[in-house]
């Protein structure tokens, strides 16, 4: 394991020197890290399976077409769902966040029937979109099935057993802002958030994440590189049949690209590259990985045995830079040429 860090926590005012320990927002980095890898592991204990319908796993769901989605659609980004919608203006129009646990239950039902009031944009299975939606359903079937909190479920069951102990959510109860606290000098900023009114540091970036409490199957996670790699590790020994908490028939399904839906580069809740793609150019055809709206990505190359996890707070102070595009790609050419021999 190579770790690399360069740069500053923040611009203004001027913040302390980036070093391995420092942790970031890992913004939609939280689906395969945590909700695909929490899936993969209920479905290897015959908890759910792949083609379940979404409403035999929430029958509150069974009266609109999205109970009839599967959580392979899901997965895969085709059950019709539109990618994004401001649900945070309904469930906390004045950033009063949930502070309890209590709180969090309640935003999980209304965000139940906010989803349930969307109308499908287009097919089942006809085409894949990008869909925050679809991962805050899949955060609550997680939570149902296996009868606990996701962040509960993903710190026993995913943190603990890979030791990667600074891979955490932070929710907002007080439990997580004292955590919160005691971790602040390392974690980096993100933006100027007006909703908030404040610069946002240990606190969710995503505001749909934020009005659920922190905790939610699109995004909430928060860790350093190592804790990532901690848990990208166990899917590339998975993949190779090597020790590893995940099954290796499982692995190998969830990483390679679907052919149910037209056009699409999705595996189920992996991205697998597609021309151009933010991995560069020298990644195989059997790679998977993820983006995060905050500055982070993970590309796996298992051909290689090649895990590159970039970090990088983007977004600081604001959303409006997209330098990161032209950087990604860059930085996965020079990395591979540097470490993997020339064939």
């Amino acid at each position: 394991m190579c770790l690399l860090s360069a740069g500053r926590l923040s611009t203004d005012p001027p913040g302390n020197v980036v070093t391995s320990s420092t942790v970031y927002d890992l913004a939609s980095l939280t689906k395969p890290l945590a909700t695909v890898t929490s899936l993969a592991l209920l479905i290897q204990r015959g908890q759910c399976r792949l083609d379940d319908h979404v409403d035999a796993l929430l029958p509150e769901l069974g009266d609109v077409r999205v109970g009839q989605a599967t959580l392979r659609q899901l997965l895969t980004h085709s059950s019709g769902l539109p990618d994004w919608r401001g649900f945070y203006e309904h469930l906390s129009p004045h950033a009063d966040l949930p502070s309890s646990p209590q709180a969090r239950v309640l935003a999980g039902r209304q965000l139940r029937q906010l989803i349930k009031g969307e109308p499908l944009i287009y097919g089942k299975g006809e085409r894949s979109l990008y869909s925050d939606l679809g991962f805050m359903l899949l955060g609550l079937v997680i939570e149902r099935v296996s009868g606990t909190t996701l962040d509960q479920f993903v710190c026993e069951h995913i943190i603990q057993p890979l030791k990667a102990h600074s891979l955490c959510y932070l929710p907002t109860d007080h439990e997580g802002r004292s955590r919160m606290t005691s971790m602040i000098d390392v974690i980096a900023p993100t933006e100027r958030d007006l909703w908030r009114g404040r610069l946002l540091r240990g606190e969710v970036h995503d505001e749909n994440a934020a009005a659920l409490g922190g905790v939610a199957g699109h995004a909430g996670l928060f860790g350093t590189a190592e804790a990532v790699l901690a848990v990208t590790g166990a899917w590339l020994t998975g993949y190779h049949r090597q020790p590893s908490i995940l099954n290796p028939d499982v692995v190998r399904e969830f990483t390679n690209r679907e052919d149910t839906v037209p056009g699409s580069s999705w595996a189920l809740g992996w991205d697998t590259p597609s021309l151009p793609s933010s991995s560069g150019q020298y990644f195989s055809s059997q790679s998977f990985g993820h983006l995060g709206y905050t500055g982070t990505s993970i590309w796996i190359d298992p051909v290689c045995a090649l895990e590159v996890v970039l970090l990088s707070n983007r977004v600081h102070p604001s959303r409006t830079n997209e330098g990161i595009r032209v950087f990604r790609p860059a930085i996965h050419d020079l990395v591979y040429q540097a470490v993997v021999p020339a064939r």
